[in-house]
């Protein structure tokens, strides 16, 4: 087999944000699961005072009280669960992360498929937001940054795939 001058791989300061961002993403959604693991036999109402009391935030306020509901509902075999699926999907940006190290070409799509999942949902989420004027402070710039993140990746990863992943030939 031999290589073609356009097929040498260059560089690619763009594709080591994005395994960088792929593999970071799977490191803190790792750290979630264990947290979320570590805490499934707890009384997680009263870690959750705790937790307020070491904020010093007023836990009578009205998104702390709907807080505290929520987490009074939660189960240890949902929060194990919630940890078994946050597990698995770190796996699954990790698994993005290493196959774009060694460039090959089932990684680029497995990356442009997950980050394209997102975008839809991400416009809805800014779309539904502003509709209802219930706009959390910094949520619709996270969710801006997160849409035009997948957009980049999903642009650019198409756009470069046969440049920057190795493609089997039979």
């Amino acid at each position: 087999m031999e290589s073609r001058p356009d097929q040498v791989r260059k560089r690619a300061p763009t594709l080591y944000a994005i395994i960088g961002l792929k593999l970071l993403k799977g490191l803190l959604f790792v750290i979630l699961a264990v947290v979320a693991y570590t805490l499934s036999d707890n009384d997680l109402p009263a870690e959750y005072r705790h937790f307020l009391g070491h904020l010093k935030v007023n836990p009578e306020r009205r998104f702390w009280a709907d807080l505290a509901v929520q987490i009074g509902h939660l189960t240890e075999r949902k929060v194990l669960w919630t940890a078994a699926g946050t597990l698995v999907y770190s796996l699954f940006s990790l698994v993005e992360g290493v196959g774009l190290i060694f460039r090959v070409s089932w990684a680029g799509w497995l990356a442009i498929g997950e980050s394209a999942f997102f975008i839809p949902i991400e416009i809805y989420e800014l779309v539904e937001q502003s509709a209802q004027h219930r706009v959390r402070p910094g949520h619709p710039i996270t969710a801006m940054v997160i849409l035009v993140i997948n957009i980049v990746i999903v642009w650019y990863l198409l756009q470069n795939r046969h440049r920057l992943f190795r493609h089997h030939h039979h």
